[in-house]
């Protein structure tokens, strides 16, 4: 699993984001548009695309889209 892959990944569960503004530091629950669906579309993604299963509390005590990246690679 490649970072920037994974980080493009995760901003293309947002509709109105520019990718280039999102890096692996960006704290994404200062993201416009970040809620309970956008949390459910990281969920799906991880399952869809990298085969790991991940929940919302895990996603909660993330902070930046690396700290989500690093929990996948854990497991």
């Amino acid at each position: 699993m490649e970072l920037n892959d994974f980080v493009a990944n995760f901003a293309d569960i947002f509709d109105d984001i520019d990718i280039k503004k999102v890096t692996a530091e960006t704290k994404f629950k200062e993201l416009d548009g970040w809620g309970s669906l956008t949390v459910l579309g990281v969920i799906a993604m991880a399952k869809t695309k990298y085969n790991k299963t991940i929940t919302g509390i895990e996603i909660n005590k993330c902070n930046t889209i690396l700290d989500i990246f690093n929990l996948l690679t854990s497991k």
